[in-house]
């Protein structure tokens, strides 16, 4: 949906603070929150993750407008080292042989299924640059792991948590937005709210079961880490491939390969 925005000259930003209305309503009507337990409830975890989910949307598009969107893909995918750091050092997860195998062979697919064609020929790589493909790099690692330490949360459901967390996103988005409105810096357009609920829907579903993941699979974060991250490489890849017609390089084929012999050794682990 995001990559035929450009096509559609559909505002990103608008359809993303859209999206997180639709989650919110889908979080009430399907999860049912509890609110009887709220003084347990990991707070600063919630408005951490209200604030990043929408503003890295916005420093992936400086990223990508700096530095193009191979290297910020890049920075993005391999921002599942910061979460496999914290599996085995914050979240104590024993690291087996098979486990470090499999997560080996993931990263190989990582860097074999960027695109290789060269869209920076025409742009200033500087400092500034950097810095929002660091911002990147860091954001999607510290973002996975505070939804691990929600799903880990046994004060309070992850029903309920990820209620609030849609909650706290949509108002800080909203809140920008009404400030890029006011200041005439972007024009408000109602189609980008139905644009930004079908959005929701997708992004609802992707975090419920994500968070579902890390509860069914409690004492191995990694391998949901591991697993979704680098399942997400495939899904994107056939995705391009089998609706937007795009060419697959050999290297792209074998890390695709790799990437789906790597999953299959992380679950056998």
């Amino acid at each position: 949906m995001l990559k035929l925005a450009k096509r559609y000259q559909i505002d990103v930003f608008q359809a993303v603070v859209w999206n997180y209305s639709a989650a919110i309503l889908l979080s009430w009507a399907l999860l049912r929150p509890e609110f009887g337990h709220l003084k347990a409830a990991p707070v600063v975890s919630y408005i951490a993750l209200g604030l990043l989910l929408p503003a890295i949307f916005i420093v992936l598009g400086i990223s990508i407008k700096l530095s193009g969107i191979v290297r910020t893909e890049m920075a993005q995918r391999l921002s599942l080292a910061i979460s496999l750091v914290a599996a085995f050092f914050i979240f104590s997860e024993e690291a087996t042989t098979l486990k470090l195998i499999g997560i080996a062979l993931g990263f190989v697919a990582i860097v074999l299924t960027i695109p290789r064609q060269n869209d920076n020929k025409n742009k200033r790589f500087n400092a500034n640059a950097w810095s929002y493909l660091l911002i990147v790099f860091g954001g999607f690692g510290v973002i996975d792991i505070l939804f691990k330490q929600i799903s880990a949360s046994k004060a309070i459901s992850y029903n309920t948590s990820l209620f609030f967390v849609f909650v706290f996103a949509f108002g800080f988005s909203f809140i920008a937005l009404v400030y890029q409105v006011a200041k005439k810096r972007m024009r408000f357009s109602w189609p980008h709210i139905f644009i930004g609920w079908g959005l929701g829907i997708a992004n609802f579903g992707n975090i419920l079961f994500y968070l579902k993941a890390h509860r069914a699979l409690a004492n191995s974060p990694s391998t949901v880490f591991s697993a979704i991250n680098i399942g997400l490489i495939v899904a994107a890849a056939l995705t391009g491939f089998l609706i937007f017609k795009e060419k697959l390089s050999l290297l792209n084929k074998v890390g695709i390969a790799l990437a789906i012999i790597a999953v299959i050794v992380i679950a056998r682990s």
